[in-house]
């Protein structure tokens, strides 16, 4: 009896990973000295190298990118190749959930030991009398051990705003993805083209509340640990919305321009929907643990 097997496309060696490194290397190295040159006020060449590292990592994604569309589009990938491009989206959204989850953990363990510590519980009178004796075991802290006095950032107005848009922008996405599968391009490319309208609407919204939080409230990310954890918490997650909005455009343009993706084959296309799924979800998470609570 005859096995059959299936074909497995192995591309040539590629340029691209030196290409990354080398620009990640550009950026570490050039934020660090920029870093330092603001901080001595000085003007050295470290924003350039970082700016010089970002350009390198855009010409890496894009010409890797096209290699991989060219790849699939040339009918070069079998079923097997498909399940490793979908077992990779999922670690690396896997990966993710852990990167979000260290962080929340993080706000979990301020709020939940932390906090009441310094407050004097659990048999902590000591330390509350030696290291802080001002101090009120309630959350948010909204004065910093040098007497900093912040805001604290409520749920209603932009925070409620940004979270009915990443749900609607979900429910968009889901509908374009339907409209893929169904072959009703027209749908996809009304519903795709609404989700990335919405993404970046959320985006401007939060560049209006950081505004608002900086220059009206006082809350900034030196703000003690409450400044910290809500900045780092939305900042990441605005970082992970601006990719999944550039994501969902480049889809957008493969639809619009090149007219790619059929019913049977679309995993780009899914592979970005889950992303952004993933991002809507952590938002909703935000808002209840770092707004609400």
């Amino acid at each position: 009896m005859s096995e059959q097997y299936q074909k497995y496309y192995v591309p040539a060696q590629s340029p691209w990973p030196i290409v990354g490194a080398i620009g990640l290397f550009l950026i570490a190295f050039g934020a660090g000295n920029y870093v330092n040159d603001l901080k001595n006020e000085s003007s050295g060449y470290g924003g350039y190298l970082l700016l010089l590292g970002i350009a390198v990592i855009i010409y890496m994604l894009v010409g890797w990118f096209k290699n991989v569309i060219d790849e699939s589009m040339a009918g070069k990938y079998s079923p097997q190749m498909d399940r490793s491009f979908r077992q990779g989206m999922s670690w690396f959204i896997f990966s993710e959930v852990m990167f979000f989850f260290a962080f929340f953990g993080a706000l979990f363990y301020a709020r939940t030991f932390s906090v009441p510590w310094l407050g004097g519980a659990s048999n902590n009178a000591m330390t509350h009398e030696i290291l802080w004796p001002t101090f009120e075991a309630i959350w948010p802290l909204t004065q910093t051990p040098s007497g900093t006095v912040t805001e604290a950032m409520g749920w209603n107005g932009l925070p409620l705003i940004n979270t009915v848009i990443l749900l609607i922008s979900s429910i968009t996405c889901h509908f374009a993805h339907t409209g893929l599968e169904q072959n009703k391009r027209k749908q996809l490319k009304v519903m795709l083209t609404t989700t990335v309208v919405l993404g970046v609407i959320f985006l401007f919204l939060q560049v209006e509340e950081y505004v608002h939080a900086y220059q009206e409230m006082g809350l900034m990310l030196s703000s003690g640990i409450y400044g910290n954890t809500f900045f780092l918490l939305t900042g990441f997650h605005g970082l992970h919305v601006t990719l999944g909005t550039i994501m969902l455009f480049i889809m957008l343009l493969r639809i619009v321009i090149k007219d790619h993706f059929t019913p049977e084959n679309h995993f780009g296309f899914q592979a970005t929907s889950w992303y952004w799924h993933f991002v809507d979800v952590v938002w909703v998470m935000l808002f209840i643990f770092v707004y609400i609570l």
